[in-house]
């Protein structure tokens, strides 16, 4: 059996701790049912390699939200995220998937 598929688009953001409440509640304010928060483990930037062991407070800690979300609204939500996150510790990135159950999102 082949299940149909449908052209989504998914936002990954990787943000310090602090931040992550006010996107959250920013993404619910715009009511983006798709996301998941992860946490993030150890990485590497532009100021070198990071890892998540060893830090006291939640300041260095970094979280990866992903959603996923018709592409129509890419655009809004992209704006609105970067809004918070143009002048922090971060990344953003947007990618297309394909998503089994098109009312989930």
């Amino acid at each position: 059996m082949t299940l149909p598929v449908h052209a989504k688009k998914r936002i990954d953001i990787v943000i310090e701790m602090p931040m992550l409440k006010r996107l959250l509640d920013r993404l619910d304010d715009m009511a983006v049912t798709g996301y998941t928060v992860l946490p993030a483990l150890a990485g590497r930037g532009s100021e070198g390699s990071w890892r998540r062991e060893g830090l006291v407070t939640e300041a260095g800690r970094m979280v990866m939200i992903i959603c996923v979300l018709d592409e129509t609204r890419v655009d809004e939500v992209l704006e609105r995220i970067f809004e918070l996150v143009s002048r922090q510790i971060g990344i953003v990135t947007v990618s297309d998937v394909s998503v089994v159950r098109d009312e989930a999102f």
